[in-house]
């Protein structure tokens, strides 16, 4: 009987992740996210505006931002100050807040988009009837970061929902409300996701007196 040659397959065979940049994909700093801010006002884009700052502020996975309709973030003729979704993966509700620019930059897109409150916010170019595919979301989210200067590869939809729960981190040091607001059931997921370390604990506990 002929063995196989393991050794020689192993070595022939591409690793899925080969040309990839593998790990957690970079938040944003806030000098960033002025600067996507400000290409997409001089690029007029209305759409994309209010989708990057709902990004921002609802801390939501791709597709669960995707998949939001105008009653989700409408109440009469306002948009909300805050929302609450159910995630898709977890099946749990979580509840974010819909800042002033935010509120502002959606009410100028829905003013153009039109619709009912059946509807999604951000409806597929291909089919209005759908909404933005996360590919396409994904897409967007490599040409914003491209067009500031920033490297595709290191930045994702995940920068996003990892954006302002970062800052939220850095400036309060509360991992439990940043738990509550990506909507994770355990705090060691949240530790894991925003990557603290013992060097993040130890800068948090030096600058808190007692």
């Amino acid at each position: 009987m002929e063995i196989p040659d393991t050794k020689n397959t192993a070595i022939n065979r591409q690793a899925w992740n080969a040309g990839r940049s593998v790990g957690a994909k970079g938040a944003l700093k806030p000098k960033q996210i002025w600067e996507i801010r400000f290409l997409l006002n001089e690029r007029r884009r209305l759409r994309d505006r209010a989708l990057f700052d709902l990004a921002i502020d609802s801390k939501l996975r791709g597709c669960d931002l995707v998949r939001m309709k105008i009653g989700d973030i409408v109440s009469g003729s306002q948009i909300r100050a805050r929302a609450l979704v159910m995630q898709q993966k977890t099946s749990r509700p979580v509840q974010f807040e819909i800042l002033p620019d935010t509120r502002a930059s959606l009410l100028a897109w829905l003013e153009r988009r039109g619709g009912t409150v059946d509807d999604y916010v951000f409806p597929s170019r291909v089919n209005r009837d759908r909404h933005l595919s996360t590919r396409q979301y994904a897409r967007l989210v490599d040409e914003w970061v491209t067009g500031i200067g920033l490297m595709p590869s290191e930045y994702g939809t995940h920068s996003l929902r990892r954006t302002k729960a970062s800052i939220i981190y850095r400036a309060t040091g509360n991992l439990r409300a940043v738990q509550i607001l990506l909507g994770h059931s355990k705090i060691e997921n949240t530790v894991r996701y925003l990557g603290i370390d013992v060097e993040d604990a130890l800068a948090i506990a030096e600058n808190t007196e007692i």
